[in-house]
């Protein structure tokens, strides 16, 4: 998983460290947002990918919970997207470099799944595409 670490870090422009953190954090929202069958496969095609799911990506670990993710669930605010959002930069991300590395991720993600099952994957998110 390193390779694939570094990876992403160095096109996204960020510590290896951070981008390892993160990348779990966007493949364990995935996982929970995205349809099984899509998520699974592009997870299981990244090599140590399962790893980071397990480390970094559990439902505690989403950021969505709490007082700010039931509201924003309330009044349909998509507290899902939004939270995973917020999470990133609350570990010390920028904005742009949140968007760096979700293109990053997604990129290696169609490097070892296709773009298929990623399309199937990034369709299924809603407001996904736009930050891709």
């Amino acid at each position: 998983m390193n390779e694939v670490i570094d990876q992403i870090a160095a096109k996204a422009g960020i510590a290896p460290d951070v981008a390892e953190q993160a990348v779990g954090t966007i493949l364990g929202f995935l996982q929970r947002e995205a349809p099984d069958g899509p998520v699974t496969k592009m997870i299981a095609a990244i090599p140590g990918a399962s790893d980071l799911v397990a480390q970094y990506g559990g439902e505690e670990a989403s950021g969505g919970g709490g007082l700010l993710g039931g509201l924003l669930s309330a009044v349909g605010g998509g507290g899902g997207l939004m939270a995973l959002g917020q999470q990133l930069m609350s570990s010390g991300l920028s904005m742009g470099e949140v968007t760096s590395l979700a293109k990053a991720t997604i990129e290696t993600a169609r490097q070892h799944a296709g773009n298929d099952v990623v399309d199937q994957v990034v369709g299924s998110v809603p407001g996904l595409n736009q930050f891709l």
